[in-house]
């Protein structure tokens, strides 16, 4: 009965509204307010302020809505735990990534997990870091591929492989065959870059700050499959992982010289959380892959065999 009126309680401090909280939950308004009641004698104290227009939480209310929030969580993990299956004959894993590693890394990394464990379903997104956190603090992700600078307290990242940037150029641009590029003529090119909403830029914008870099940026683009058409078809190079244009055909890529520009790519899980058989089973295929790969990641290969 107790887990029902914190599931009432949280759907009314969801939506500052008995009804709307009723019609979510498909109840009736007189048994959700009565749910919620008992809850507040139970506890001795008022949850709600329901005086004026709308329905607002009070500051016990508020109190009190953080730790029931935690505790249906692990109440969730505990019905989740008990239906994981630990010899993965079925199961869920629930995977996101950030759009770089979507090119590149996600085939290979799917593949071995799904030769291994051919019965686990997967879920698979591909998401901004910022809100891969935000799913895995909420329980709605188990595993995500990001880097290694979360920005949430309760996010915790292991290192999970060390990825270059490279100067990616068409087949038919002037230094296709080269194998680097001096970073301080990277001014001198003209670059279609991904946009500001990516970390790829942001990390790019830092690089170049740091090393008195002018970039020519004369085209934006919010898809990688986009970039990388354009530097195919023109004289405009880009700035991605190396192994993207390794993967790829019609592509070259040039290391930046002295000064490389690489980032840690990291597994990302929330600190302390309920961790699935299938979570597990495919960090730990995660990091065979990684083991396997050769310190350029652009040698990245798809015949790593976990």
């Amino acid at each position: 009965m107790l887990a029902r009126q914190v599931q009432y309680f949280l759907a009314v401090a969801e939506h500052l509204s008995f009804t709307r909280a009723a019609s979510a939950l498909h109840v009736s308004q007189p048994a959700l307010s009565q749910q919620v009641r008992q809850l507040e004698e139970s506890l001795d104290t008022q949850l709600f302020d329901r005086s004026g227009r709308s329905t607002r939480l009070t500051d016990a209310g508020e109190v009190y809505l953080r730790h029931a929030r935690a505790a249906l969580q692990a109440l969730q993990q505990g019905q989740r735990a008990l239906h994981d299956v630990a010899d993965l004959s079925e199961g869920l894993l629930r995977l996101a990534v950030t759009p770089t590693f979507t090119a590149y890394l996600v085939g290979p990394l799917v593949e071995a997990f799904h030769r291994l464990y051919p019965s686990i379903r997967l879920h698979l997104r591909e998401l901004p870091q910022e809100q891969m956190e935000a799913l895995l603090l909420a329980d709605e992700l188990d595993v995500g591929i990001a880097f290694e600078q979360a920005n949430a307290q309760d996010i915790e990242a292991r290192p999970l492989l060390m990825e270059t940037l490279a100067l990616v150029v068409g087949d038919s641009h002037p230094l296709a065959g080269q194998t680097t590029i001096d970073a301080r003529v990277l001014g001198k090119e003209s670059l279609i870059l991904l946009g500001s909403e990516f970390a790829t830029r942001e990390q790019i914008d830092r690089y170049c700050r740091q090393h008195a870099i002018q970039p020519r940026i004369l085209m934006e683009a919010n898809a990688i499959s986009a970039v990388l058409e354009v530097v195919r078809r023109t004289s405009l190079s880009t700035l991605l992982p190396a192994a993207i244009a390794a993967n790829a055909d019609g592509l070259s890529a040039l290391a930046l010289e002295p000064w490389r520009l690489e980032r840690t790519a990291a597994l990302l899980q929330r600190r302390g959380g309920y961790q699935s058989a299938a979570a597990r089973a495919f960090i730990e295929v995660a990091n065979e892959l990684a083991r396997a790969t050769p310190e350029k990641t652009h040698s990245v290969v798809n015949t790593c065999k976990p």
